[in-house]
This record gives C-alpha cells, structure tokens and sequence, in this order.
C-alpha cells in the first residue's frame, strides 16, 4: 500500500485466501460470518463500525457521519466515506477495482468498488468529488486483475474509454482510472502491481475460476491511541 495510508494515520489493505468474503458465496452463510466475524476482531478495538455492502456496479456511495457500532450491511451500493474515525470501509472485489481516495489532509476518505459499468457510469469521479477538490485528493488503485489478463469485449472499451476497437481486447482498468483521476485534476496517484490472476493463489479470481470467492479491501482511520 502507498506510503500516505500510514502518513495519515489510515489502516488499509485487502484480505487473502483462503478466507472468502463474498456476501454471495457459495459458502455456507455461516461460514463467511465466521470469516467477517475473524476480521472484525482482528480490527477492534481500532474499529468498532464496519461498513459493507451488496454492490451492483453502479455509482451509490453511502456517507456514514459517525462510527456507530456494529456491522453495518446496506443494499445497492458500490462504495463508502466518511471522516469518523472508528469506522472501517469495505468493498468486496474479486477482479474489479478497490479504489482508496483521501483527503490530503486525511480528514476525509473513501473506498470504492469500480468495474467497468461503474467506471464508465462514473463512479471515481463521483468519489473523488464528494471529497471536494480533486487537487487535494490522493488516490490509489489496488489489487485487480491487471491488463494483461483482463479479455473484454468492444462494448467495454468504448462505454470506458469512449474508443472504438474491432472484437475482443486486452484492457487495462486501472490505468483507465488512473487517467480519470488526473483529468480530475489529482495529482497524487498510485497503482498496485498485484494481479488477482497472475496471483490466484494470493487472491480470489472470477476470471480465474473462482465463480464465488471474494476478498474484502479495507480502508478507515483507528481511534486514536486503540492499539
């Protein structure tokens, strides 16, 4: 993770195999409780709030004002922020991208899941905005798949990047993002080089196999002097 998570007093990160998250997994429910039930005791007493959702790659991002304890599930939304510390943000990812945003005076930040429909339906842009000005943001695009293994069709590209290509292409998302967020006007931006495929054995994979597994990217400001 880039060097302002720590900077500015952020815990972040991404969970790892063999611990599926996935809010529609396979797995029996009680099995991925008990995996979210292990994370949250693995981030108290830094945390007490726990933000999650069931995402539908669109661009709602929920703002949460307090920490309020508990974990907390919303319905049809693809990202969180807030500025209270106590509250951990979560998306869950396989392929797609968590994208992590800060202010540069880190009293604000935001987590959000970006696949290509809520990429081309703006959804970074929609994060980085309620943030305030772009030029105060940071931003970083985590583990994903990377370009290099990520096929799509012409539709994609086009609904993106607004390009035309003929068939089924390679395609980079991140980068993709990471043009956005400069045209945004942010200036600070970072990308993972860890691919969800290149490295199945790390991270869950759709497009390697893994129909139903899901890791979780975290992101959120601890409660000062909770070690």
């Amino acid at each position: 993770m880039p060097e302002w998570m720590d900077h500015f007093g952020l815990v972040a990160g991404i969970t790892q195999k063999p611990a599926s998250l996935g809010l529609r997994s396979s797995e029996p429910a009680a099995v991925i409780m008990d995996n979210l039930r292990a994370l949250r005791e693995m981030m108290r007493p830094r945390f007490s709030a726990f933000h999650l959702a069931h995402q539908c790659h669109g661009t709602r991002i929920a703002w949460h004002e307090r920490a309020v304890p508990g974990l907390h599930l919303l319905d049809d939304h693809d990202g969180h922020a807030t500025s209270a510390a106590g509250a951990l943000l979560m998306v869950s990812v396989a392929d797609c991208v968590p994208a992590y945003l800060t202010k540069l005076d880190g009293s604000s930040f935001a987590l959000l899941h970006c696949g290509w429909r809520g990429t081309a339906a703006g959804m970074l842009e929609k994060g980085i905005g309620l943030l305030g000005d772009p030029a105060e943001v940071v931003a970083h695009f985590g583990v994903a798949i990377c370009g290099k293994c990520y096929e799509v069709g012409p539709e994609v590209v086009e609904a993106v990047d607004g390009l035309r290509v003929e068939g089924r292409t390679l395609f980079d998302l991140r980068a993709s993002l990471a043009r956005r967020a400069e045209a945004m006007g942010v200036r600070e931006i970072s990308v993972s080089q860890m691919c969800t495929r290149h490295h199945n054995d790390r991270y869950f994979s759709f497009r390697a196999g893994d129909e139903h597994g899901r890791q979780l990217a975290y992101l959120g400001k601890p409660v000062s002097g909770a070690w």
